[in-house]
């Protein structure tokens, strides 16, 4: 690759081929962030040593929200909390504000999604995390949930939050599923972006690949299975508004994201069955039409996403792109440092890029 192309960390051969980009009248230059390099934890060795650690040792305390439920324009509600880092410099008024969007089953309370205000807030950005439909500890009240290629209610919650806070750079940072729908939004919107900059983290480029790289496994099955189990626990919540909509019996007898997506989620969202929604809704194909400076950040090794579903061609072809792609760090892993002092990289990174793309930060 010629010198100057790309900042990268890791240490994936990109190749010289590039596929050919959407026209843009502006092309911008090669983003000038370099990612700080990665160094995992000596401690946990392995993609699934990551995984699970980066569920169990983030911290859960230090930040506090103020809930605001919205109606949506069809007559739902979405649970938008504002976060506040009590005993730390609060930013100004007028300080840039970013949405965070957490992945499948998650919610504000996400660790994650914790640790990513804390950051924010330390470099005098402020946040709001957003609870997809059925996420924010209640039913939602439509026969429908969330999904991966659902853009609507970011879309919608971006522009309540720039019509309160006109003049505010606003961005987004999304995780996992969350990351998926940030991208998703990202290229269909192109110019038109509510956000100045974005960050995706542990991202599924292709549902339909990640699907069936979790049930080729053994342990790939057991990460399912919590999803699915939770999924379902939601279905039964909800059977007496969803009615004939789905096969009840095959919905909670689904044992993998192919059987549960078919059965539910594309029925309840409007696809033609399970593959017209991951080829529809996979974030792979809206790289080409993202406009706005976005930090990817990856790990070849995560064992919910296929190391050759990593679209390497489109990621190198838009310098709006720019990636942080590691050889290890898991899914929504990436802790470095010591058992008794871990470090959360991904989070790190992700706010360090946004200030700089938000308020000027080096």
């Amino acid at each position: 690759m010629a010198a100057g192309r790309r900042h990268w960390t890791g240490k994936l051969d990109w190749g010289m081929q590039a596929t050919q980009r959407t026209p843009h009248p502006s092309p911008r230059a090669p983003h000038p962030f370099t990612p700080t390099p990665f160094r995992p934890a000596w401690w946990l060795p392995g993609a699934h040593a990551q995984t699970v650690a980066g569920r169990y040792l983030r911290p859960r305390t230090g930040v506090r929200y103020r809930r605001e439920r919205v109606d949506t324009p069809d007559g739902d509600f979405l649970d938008l909390d504002f976060a506040a880092v009590p005993g730390r410099p609060a930013p100004p008024a007028e300080a840039p504000l970013v949405l965070v969007v957490h992945g499948l089953e998650g919610s504000s309370e996400s660790a994650y999604v914790l640790e990513t205000c804390r950051k924010l807030w330390d470099r005098g950005i402020r946040s709001v995390a957003l609870n997809f439909r059925s996420c924010s500890g209640e039913p939602n009240r439509l026969p429908r949930f969330y999904h991966a290629g659902d853009t609507g209610d970011i879309a919608f919650v971006l522009d309540l939050l720039a019509a309160r806070n006109p003049g505010v750079a606003l961005g987004a940072v999304g995780f996992s599923l969350g990351a998926n729908v940030v991208l998703k939004y990202l290229g269909e919107m192109g110019d038109s972006a509510r956000v100045r900059a974005a960050a995706a983290i542990s991202i599924p480029f292709d549902l339909g690949a990640g699907a069936d790289y979790l049930d080729a496994s053994v342990t790939g099955r057991l990460y399912t299975g919590v999803f699915v189990r939770s999924l379902q626990e939601k279905f039964r919540q909800k059977r007496h508004l969803i009615g004939e909509a789905c096969d009840e019996r095959r919905v909670l007898g689904a044992r993998s994201f192919r059987e549960f997506d078919d059965a539910a989620t594309a029925r309840l969202h409007g696809f033609d069955g399970v593959d017209d929604y991951y080829g529809r809704s996979s974030s792979a194909q809206f790289l080409p039409r993202i406009r706005v400076p976005t930090l990817l950040v990856h790990a070849i090794d995560d064992p919910f996403v296929p190391p050759d579903a990593i679209p390497r061609d489109a990621i190198a072809a838009n310098p709006a792109l720019v990636p942080a792609i590691v050889e290890r760090g898991g899914h929504v892993g990436f802790i470095s440092g010591q058992p008794w002092e871990p470090e959360f990289w991904a989070e790190a990174e992700a706010a360090r890029f946004i200030a700089g793309e938000l308020a000027g930060e080096g």
